[in-house]
């Protein structure tokens, strides 16, 4: 269902923006798939429900809307110019069969004419997916999004003896359709007739006989309500699903049917002139009544864990358009359902619509009740994320041991204290507690290559102990990584040598399964990492993260024969962060288009500076900027490398113009020279 965010705005006052209120009506239970910008407009598209036909309208999406912004509906003003000739005087309408419709409305308007709609009427219509037909069937689409009550425009001097009769059909009766095609009717199917013969199925489709035409000079305006088990089975049976049948099906207001009418009327006689006749014909032979639906305090809080007052759940049920009476004294009220709330029948019905507006993210989230030992430890979801993520990227978990030799440990602690020392330690050799995780990963590596096994790629997650200013050491979780060898050992392409940029990209993944963003890179400073190839990561001015090639001097002591890469992630640092919340993104639907920029740039530039300043630019079509691109070495001036990117820039809401591209990619250029120096290419 899609719903256009400035046609609410003309019906609720909203107080957010089209993005936060699709936040909070997913939130508040109806589900807002994604939000596209259409011009000055955006168009929201909900997926609803079926329980949920109320919202199949802008009426009843801004309902919803005008409690989340804490304001009122803003209807408009329905005022009929009727002439002295009453419609009854040109026209009747008979219900044969109640039970399949319970209601039947007409109006009727004399001296229109048919031609095409208004500028403003088509481009609504469009917005949301509707073609224009002509202005008299786009009315009565309009007022079927606007308000939810499917209405039908017959052509009044082509219904023989000027007369609606809502019967079944005889045996052998057709009718073609308003598609071109002949459809044989069933008997339980329910017709809209005149004096003779069919001109439309009940709630799905109208009849070609009687439908508007550039003749037409009188209209009868039909809005009934249907019974929904009757259309959907009618539906189903024929192969024919349409907007009316959609909502008939799901359950339409039966309060509604004079108001749609004289809406639409009144849309008419605006747009396509004519005189409105006096009076709706409303035949309601058995008005539906529906009892009261009991709510108690104690049952609130008990389905959901949400304290909330009997007060507080009348003033939600009242704005949502219930009748509430509270019971004096007591814990209790008594919520009459509006029309158009079809879908509440009981108590637990009146529960959710309470619950889902104080918010379902205040009902705590927790885990049923255990009578045994053990509990999730705090973060657990994240170290499970964090494995899968590895594991499929092709590392294998290790288990090392805590306690490490010393004096291999001492090469990558980042204090001078001493480290905490076993008083008894099981091996002399092995009589410290490891400060670091690439003590035991290396240990663990060295170990696959006597075995012969020279591509490996581990990560350990474990705790390690630093020295502290007590006596008793700093215990942290730490996550560390290694990896030597080919990246993909058996590829039938060739095989390629694990690179500082394959350890940068399993970092990158580990963090990814984290949710966690907005990293800064730096250049790494230290002792135990080359210092050509190797990067830390911090955010918030905290460093979480340093990786890259082990230093020689480090691997000639482990007398590793091939280049080593190791990682080290302060994961304990990472569990205090808020995650990324997770968003759905719709594929993009307009085309992109990119730029390259090859430059030189001294060595001292990092990507993770000039991604940064680009940013900050501010152009919002920038939809991604990729290196693809990097050479340092024969053929470069001394201190300078040569890089090369891609800028994908995409509009929002329309194409862009080569020319606007080349605007935005010149801010780029201009920025490249002026504040790194860059030599363009």
């Amino acid at each position: 269902m899609k719903i256009s965010y400035n046609w609410l705005s003309e019906l609720a006052a909203i107080t957010l923006s089209a993005k936060e209120l699709a936040e909070r009506m997913t939130m508040a239970g109806l589900a807002v798939e994604s939000v596209e910008r259409l011009g000055a407009d955006h168009i929201l598209d909900f997926d609803l429900t079926s329980n949920r036909p109320d919202a199949l309208s802008h009426i009843g999406v801004a309902r919803e809307a005008a409690i989340l912004c804490e304001t009122e509906l803003t209807p408009r003003a329905l005022t009929l110019n009727e002439s002295d000739v009453a419609a009854e005087s040109v026209t009747s309408v008979e219900i044969h069969d109640p039970d399949l419709c319970p209601r039947y409305a007409a109006r009727v308007v004399r001296g229109v004419k048919v031609g095409p709609s208004p500028k403003w009427l088509v481009e609504r219509l469009e917005s949301i997916g509707q073609r224009s037909v002509n202005n008299i069937a786009d009315i009565t689409n309009y007022v079927m999004f606007e308000m939810g009550q499917p209405t039908h425009a017959f052509d009044l001097n082509l219904l023989r003896g000027r007369r609606i009769i809502v019967r079944r059909p005889l045996a052998g009766e057709q009718i073609t359709t308003l598609d071109g095609f002949a459809r044989e009717l069933a008997p339980n199917n329910l017709i809209i007739a005149d004096a003779d013969h069919p001109v439309a199925i009940a709630g799905v489709m109208g009849g070609e006989e009687t439908e508007i035409n550039e003749q037409t000079s009188d209209v009868l305006i039909e809005s009934a309500y249907f019974n929904p088990a009757s259309v959907r089975a009618t539906s189903r049976a024929l192969g024919l699903d349409t907007e009316a049948s959609y909502r008939f099906a799901r359950g339409a207001d039966y309060g509604a049917q004079v108001m749609a009418a004289d809406r639409v009327a009144q849309l008419v006689a605006e747009i396509a002139g004519g005189s409105i006749l006096k009076g709706a014909i409303d035949v309601y032979p058995a008005p539906i009544t529906r009892d009261g639906v009991a709510l108690r305090e104690s049952r609130i809080e008990k389905l959901t864990g949400l304290k909330v007052e009997i007060a507080r759940a009348a003033e939600i049920l009242r704005a949502l358009g219930f009748e509430v009476d509270l019971i004096e004294g007591e814990k209790h009220l008594l919520a009459k359902a509006p029309s158009f709330r079809v879908d509440i029948a009981r108590e637990e019905d009146l529960i959710e619509e309470v619950a889902r507006h104080v918010g379902y993210d205040l009902v705590d989230v927790t885990l049923p009740a255990w009578s045994g030992l053990g509990r999730y430890l705090p973060g657990d979801n994240r170290r499970r994320n964090l494995r899968r993520t590895l594991t499929a990227i092709g590392f294998d978990e290790a288990y090392n041991f805590s306690f490490v030799n010393g004096d291999r440990d001492r090469l990558f602690r980042r204090s001078e204290r001493p480290a905490a020392s076993l008083a008894n330690p099981i091996d002399v050799n092995e009589s410290e507690m490891r400060s670091s995780l690439v003590t035991g990963l290396l240990e663990s590596l060295l170990r696959n290559f006597n075995q012969g096994r020279r591509d490996v790629k581990l990560f350990e997650l474990g705790r390690v102990f630093q020295p502290g200013a007590s006596e008793r050491p700093d215990e942290r979780e730490m996550l560390g990584v290694v990896m030597s060898g080919a990246v993909l050992p058996d590829d039938w392409r060739g095989v390629r040598q694990a690179d500082f940029y394959d350890l940068a990209g399993a970092i990158e993944a580990a963090l990814g399964s984290l949710s966690i963003s907005g990293f800064t890179i730096e250049r790494a400073s230290v002792e135990y990492l080359h210092p050509g190839q190797s990067a830390a990561l911090s955010r918030d001015g905290i460093e979480v993260a340093r990786y890259g090639r082990l230093h020689p001097s480090v691997a000639s002591q482990y007398k590793f024969r091939q280049p080593v890469y190791v990682g080290e992630i302060e994961f304990e640092k990472l569990l205090e962060l808020d995650a990324d919340q997770v968003r759905y993104s719709a594929l993009p639907r307009l085309p992109a288009s990119s730029r390259d920029v090859s430059a030189l740039l001294p060595d001292a530039v990092m990507w993770g500076e000039i991604e940064k300043a680009i940013r900050e630019l501010g152009i919002e079509e920038i939809a991604s900027i990729r290196v693809f691109d990097m050479y340092t070495g024969k053929g470069m001036p001394e201190g300078m490398r040569s890089l090369a990117f891609r800028v994908t820039y995409r509009g929002q809401g329309r194409t862009l113009t080569d020319e606007e591209v080349a605007r935005m990619h010149e801010q780029i250029r201009e920025l490249l020279e002026g504040r790194f120096g860059a030599q363009l290419r």
